[in-house]
């Protein structure tokens, strides 16, 4: 992932078209949760697991810190008139002896997914373990992928050997560099990963055997996945291009059934919102490309406009029904809300300064709505939880008007 800057689109149009609502009565800064005590450590991915915050660092650890820690300090805070902000610890519940580059929370039984700059993907469950008297949570490791049966398998078919590089050859399982990018088909029987050997593997859950590799899906190193309900997969890369592949009813393999190029850098980072609807890619040019359906009955996506704002490079995305946030190398998070129906225009909530360096994280937490997804009179809220290059974690709420 890159942290240079580009100039920023001027081939779409802009679509924050609202005046920036940015007024501190929005968004409020809840904690800080402080990182390693090591200066080159760094947050390096997020990742929400009910109410646990999952919290990857580039020295091989994974910490947990409760959520319902920010919503008690969200209290507190309205308890003093908003006027105090708290600093908190984590808890290490896994030690790794490689930089954790993705992390997934699947949703399927505490399955967390990390993965990993030497090329492996780890899966956990949620445990615990008793130590001077108290039991503290812990991560109990259950497959390191590939594993050892994909291994063996592969490595006693010589047609399972593919060329690397040149006089290297290795066994089609294997991501020979960082794996980047982690996602979960809709039915939680797929797992795809995305690596700077510019691959897309797909593994079959819960056994996590690999059961495809697309080799050289890019020109250049696969940077970020996103996974739509309809099961179609988006990858970014380096080389400036988005593409989307599927697989057809009765189909083994996936095929690339789209290219989209509208980014003049590296894109960084990918994010699917309004239920699949509309994919937003973040690159080195500053911008934030909407992309949405084309209609024709064909999945296919078109770019509609930008969201521009950042002085830097966009470094990551989450997206959850209407709201967007963009993090950046210019130590700001941005909180975007699309319009309703009949205006595709998007408002700027919030505008978050307080990190002390590039904001490479983030996770979105939607709370106080209805069932069917509406806002209530008073409005919805979010937590936004945002990871920088400093080492730290900072937690805000943003509270969502109506339209």
């Amino acid at each position: 992932m890159s942290l240079a800057s580009q100039p920023s689109l001027r081939s779409l149009p802009s679509l924050d078209v609202h005046d920036l609502n940015t007024s501190p009565s929005l968004h409020q800064f809840i904690a800080t949760i402080k990182g390693h005590s090591s200066a080159s450590a760094y947050v390096s991915a997020l990742a929400v697991d009910g109410d646990s915050l999952y919290i990857a660092s580039s020295d091989g650890s994974i910490r947990l810190w409760a959520l319902d820690g920010a919503r008690r300090s969200q209290e507190e805070q309205q308890q003093d008139d908003g006027c105090s902000s708290s600093s908190s610890s984590s808890t290490t519940v896994a030690d790794t002896d490689s930089s954790v580059k993705s992390l997934l929370a699947t949703g399927n039984g505490g399955l967390l997914l990390s993965s990993h700059q030497d090329g492996k993907i780890r899966a956990w469950r949620a445990g615990s373990r008793r130590r001077d008297g108290e039991t503290r949570p812990q991560l109990v490791l259950r497959a390191v992928l590939p594993t050892a049966v994909d291994r063996l398998r592969t490595c006693l078919l010589p047609w399972s050997y593919v060329e690397i590089r040149r006089h290297r050859r290795c066994t089609w399982v294997h991501h020979v560099d960082a794996v980047t990018a982690l996602a979960v088909s809709p039915d939680g029987a797929l797992l795809y990963s995305a690596s700077w050997d510019r691959s897309i593997k797909v593994w079959r859950l819960p056994g996590f055997r690999c059961v495809e590799s697309i080799a050289a899906a890019h020109d250049d190193a696969i940077n970020a996945l996103a996974v739509s309900p309809d099961g179609r997969v988006y990858t970014g890369s380096a080389d400036k291009k988005i593409k989307a592949w599927t697989r057809g009813p009765g189909q083994r393999k996936h095929a690339l059934v789209g290219t989209m190029e509208r980014h003049r850098s590296a894109v960084n980072a990918l994010a699917l919102g309004a239920n699949g609807k509309v994919l937003y890619s973040g690159a080195c040019d500053r911008s934030v490309v909407v992309w949405e359906s084309a209609g024709g009955g064909d999945g296919g996506m078109e770019a509609t406009g930008t969201l521009r704002g950042h002085a830097r490079a966009i470094l990551c995305l989450a997206a959850a029904g209407e709201l967007v946030c963009s993090g950046s190398a210019d130590r700001t998070v941005r909180v975007w809300r699309r319009g309703g129906a009949e205006n595709n225009g998007y408002t700027c909530l919030a505008v978050m300064e307080s990190h002390g360096a590039a904001v490479k994280s983030l996770a979105l937490v939607r709370g106080g709505r209805d069932d069917d997804g509406s806002c209530s009179s008073e409005g919805s809220s979010a937590l936004v939880c945002s990871g920088a290059l400093d080492g730290d974690v900072k937690i805000w709420s943003v509270f969502i008007p109506c339209l």
